[in-house]
């Protein structure tokens, strides 16, 4: 069993800056507690717990929205800039081998960290969980009945 430090207060005020606490800690990969422990352990794997204020990360199901956020909101543009690549200069098919595959690649990937972090940061905040699940999840984690995974 880990041993629980007493809980950090959020450096945030709550009443009106939860988009920049939301954004900066998922931008740094910062817990969204405290903002000093890390969220990662690798690209996109979460760590179990903060290091630093011991913040249980298992309310976080991000799932599968970083990916649908990076092909809806990048890859889009992207995909425009090639299409106007081929029409505008008509390059031989090598060129987008070399040109328009890896920056699709590279596009869609390079957000995906971010995206994670602020969908768990905005998680963490909001105090997201699928509604009627409170008894599952107390069942399922062991926690206490009636009180929140996010007040651990």
């Amino acid at each position: 069993m880990h041993g629980h430090p007493p809980q950090r207060a959020p450096r945030f005020d709550t009443s009106r800056d939860h988009l920049r606490w939301i954004f900066d800690c998922g931008w740094k990969g910062r817990c969204p507690r405290c903002g000093e422990g890390r969220m990662f352990r690798s690209w996109l794997k979460i760590v179990d717990r903060c290091e630093s204020c011991d913040l249980d990360y298992r309310f976080a199901a991000p799932d599968d929205g970083p990916a649908f956020f990076s092909l809806c909101l990048v890859v889009p543009p992207l995909a425009l800039l090639l299409v106007w690549l081929q029409v505008a200069f008509d390059p031989p098919f090598w060129v987008h081998l070399v040109v328009s595959l890896p920056l699709l690649t590279i596009g869609s990937l390079l957000p995906l960290r971010p995206i994670k972090g602020w969908l768990v940061a905005s998680q963490f905040v909001n105090r997201a969980q699928e509604a009627g699940t409170e008894k599952l999840w107390a069942q399922l984690h062991g926690t206490t009945p009636g009180t929140s995974d996010f007040d651990q």
